[in-house]
C-alpha cells in the first residue's frame, strides 16, 4: 500500500497558522494571522456612534451584523489620511468579537517559519506593545505582527461591546 501519506486535518490548520495577512499603515508593513481574518472589504462609510472614543469610526451592516469599525491609524495615535480607493476594512475576529479594522492598503499574505519572526521590541515603561505579537523578517525588511486581541484594552472592548 504505498503513496502519499493522507494530509491530516490540523497539518492545514498548522500551515494557516504561521500565515499572515500583511497590509500597509503609514510607511510600515503590519501583518495579523491569517486565522484571524474573516474577510476584507472595500471602506464603506459608517454609522456614526455619540460618546465613544475618536478611534471607533462607528458600526456598519454586514449582511445583519452590526460590526464596530476602528480606524487603526487612530487607534495608534497616526497621522490621519483621507481615505481612498485604497482603503479597506478587514473584518477580524478580536477576541470572540467581530470588529472591522480599516487600514491603508491590503498587501499580500505570507507565510512565515519561527526562525522569521523575533521577539516584540520592549521599551521603556509607559509604551505598551503588548498587541506587537513580534517582528517578522521577510526580504530584509520588517513586518510588524499585531496580536490582535491585544490591540484593545478590557475596558475598550467594553465600550466596543456597548455600541
Amino acid at each position: 500500500m504505498g503513496g502519499t501519506p493522507m494530509a491530516q486535518p490540523n497539518d492545514t490548520a498548522k500551515a494557516l497558522s504561521n500565515q499572515f495577512v500583511t497590509f500597509q499603515l503609514g510607511g510600515e508593513t503590519y501583518g495579523i494571522s491569517i486565522l484571524k481574518l474573516n474577510e476584507i472589504i472595500a471602506y464603506q462609510s459608517c454609522t456614526t456612534i455619540p460618546n465613544v472614543p475618536n478611534f471607533i469610526k462607528g458600526v456598519l451592516n454586514l449582511r445583519g451584523i452590526v460590526v464596530p469599525v476602528i480606524d487603526l491609524r487612530d487607534r495608534f495615535g497616526m497621522e490621519l489620511k483621507e481615505y481612498d480607493q485604497f482603503t479597506v476594512i478587514m473584518i477580524l475576529d478580536v477576541a470572540g468579537r467581530i470588529m472591522g479594522l480599516v487600514v491603508d492598503a491590503v498587501s499580500d499574505v505570507i507565510a512565515l517559519n519561527k526562525d522569521d519572526i523575533k521577539p516584540r521590541p520592549h521599551f521603556s515603561t509607559g509604551i505598551s506593545t503588548e498587541f506587537i505579537y513580534g517582528m517578522g523578517i521577510k526580504d530584509n525588511k520588517f513586518i510588524i505582527l499585531l496580536d490582535v486581541d491585544k490591540l484593545l484594552s478590557d475596558e475598550e472592548l467594553n465600550m466596543v461591546d456597548g455600541v
